[in-house]
């Protein structure tokens, strides 16, 4: 294990209803003959995350059963419904008590996005004041990278559907960007068409 092994954790942000699927949760999406969650926690876990954390909301039950998740840490958010910033809120909480030192932060729905372009991110981590993001052809994308002194702030700021768009943006210039449009494809799965990328 390298320092960065228990010093970066993957967080994976699982927990929305998919609403403009018919209500179908992300997480229970099927890829490559599995629920989606358990594609994305393979990929931090290939990208060298050795802690992962995973948000449920929307049918968690049926993901704990349906899902192999073992080895993760799984945190319900009760208020799923809320948006992205309440489920990003409550994985900063969880990882704020395991000595983690930065976040690597992914997002259920984007199955293009493979270990090569989360390891490329992970490793442009230095210390706990980290600000690191992936790009496509230069402009900004997931998975994003948060050392630990930005938590609280990030916090503060994660409403809505927002995540941590605005404490992003007010420190634009301390973001490391990671280009990785060569390594992956940042599509969502947001829609019944976007469902044909799902193998």
């Amino acid at each position: 294990m390298t320092h960065t092994d228990d010093e970066v954790a993957g967080l994976l942000l699982a927990a929305g209803g998919g609403r403009r699927l018919g209500g179908r949760p992300k997480a229970l999406l099927e890829h490559r003959g599995r629920p989606l969650v358990e594609h994305a926690v393979g990929v931090l876990r290939a990208a060298g995350c050795g802690r992962v954390h995973v948000v449920l909301g929307a049918r968690a039950t049926a993901v704990r059963e349906r899902a192999e998740l073992s080895g993760c840490v799984l945190v319900e958010n009760p208020e799923w419904a809320d948006g992205m910033g309440s489920s990003l809120r409550a994985g900063l909480d969880s990882l704020a008590v395991t000595g983690a030192r930065a976040a690597l932060v992914s997002l259920v729905d984007q199955p293009g996005i493979g270990p090569e372009a989360v390891a490329r991110v992970r490793a442009a981590y230095r210390d706990e004041t980290s600000l690191v993001s992936a790009a496509y052809d230069g402009v900004r994308g997931h998975p994003v990278l948060f050392g630990a002194a930005h938590w609280a702030g990030i916090a503060a700021t994660a409403t809505g559907d927002r995540g941590a768009r605005a404490y992003l943006k007010a420190h634009e210039e301390a973001i490391t960007l990671v280009e990785c449009g060569d390594v992956a494809r940042p599509y969502d799965i947001d829609t019944p068409d976007d469902l044909a990328h799902l193998e």
